[in-house]
């Protein structure tokens, strides 16, 4: 059992609206989205392109239904941009979440990733990062980090598909490189899963630096669809290659056993993102919920 004192449990928008492909949830307002989320038991919640920039409006709609900003996505483009247009960006990205209370900033390197273009996800075409480059972002994460300290807040890298923090060679390999005291992991249960790569080994090895997670479960039938016939990420996101933890192929029992054995604290976010025409995403909330309370506890 996780220990509700210390593990809070919130879900992402993705599953009503989607931020990469506008069109699925198009017809769902934030409103629809944040009363589904509290309704469904869920005390936290990530950020969608639906929800309102200005920070007192959003705050209030949160407060009102109990839930709480644990994170949001923030893009760094340290291999495409000039060094310095990510870390103005960054800044004002925390001010913004620091602003709403949230603890942690979930960040990935984005520059010439391919998660969201037509190509074969499963191909030779995602980035593959030169020493150059991998010390680029190594000095750009450590700046990042200090930057998330100054406001009390912890910066987290989102190992992601389609981008170079996507195998476990390469999570080894950016955990070595950065300050162990400023940059941490976000571990996500369902890109290691789409990445061929059994979780529970990485998050035993970074337990001690992991400070956000998010719990995705995997439709192994349709990753092996999209492997043979060469899709690209969105193209698998939207024939259902995830959805949410129980419902998939992802053995969660190891994953809350190493969290639980470890003391872990900090959010657990149900973050699944498919058709919400196809997977009514209250209905799927709530089936994540009810999962969650009788694995966990919480």
């Amino acid at each position: 059992m996780l220990n509700p004192n210390k593990v809070k449990l919130a879900i992402a928008p993705i599953g009503w609206t989607n931020d990469d492909m506008p069109d699925l949830g198009k017809e769902n307002t934030f409103e629809q989205c944040v009363s589904e989320m509290a309704l469904a038991g869920f005390k936290g919640s990530e950020i969608g392109n639906k929800y309102p920039q200005d920070v007192a409006e959003l705050k209030h709609k949160l407060d009102v239904r109990g839930l709480t900003i644990c994170n949001a996505w923030f893009s760094s483009l340290f291999t495409s941009e000039p060094y310095e247009v990510t870390i103005r960006n960054f800044i004002k990205h925390r001010d913004r979440l620091h602003a709403l209370g949230a603890k942690v900033i979930g960040a990935s390197e984005q520059g010439n990733s391919i998660q969201g273009k037509d190509i074969n996800i499963f191909g030779d075409q995602k980035p593959v990062y030169t020493k150059e480059q991998w010390a680029l972002i190594a000095k750009g994460y450590n700046e990042m980090g200090a930057l998330a300290q100054e406001k009390g807040m912890v910066l987290t890298c989102h190992h992601h598909m389609g981008t170079g923090v996507q195998t476990a060679e390469e999570i080894d390999t950016f955990m070595e490189l950065v300050d162990p005291e400023k940059v941490f992991l976000l571990f996500d249960s369902g890109h290691l899963t789409f990445a061929g790569i059994d979780p529970v080994p990485v998050l035993r090895k970074y337990i001690s630096r992991i400070r956000h997670v998010h719990l995705k479960d995997v439709r192994l039938n349709i990753r092996e669809q999209a492997k043979q016939e060469g899709w690209s990420f969105l193209t698998a996101v939207r024939n259902g290659v995830f959805t949410v933890p129980g419902d998939g192929d992802v053995d969660f029992a190891p994953i809350f056993a190493v969290l639980e054995e470890a003391g872990y604290e900090g959010w657990v976010v149900v973050e699944a993102e498919q058709d919400p025409a196809k997977a009514n995403p209250f209905e799927y909330a709530v089936k994540a919920r009810k999962y969650i309370a009788e694995k966990t506890g919480l």
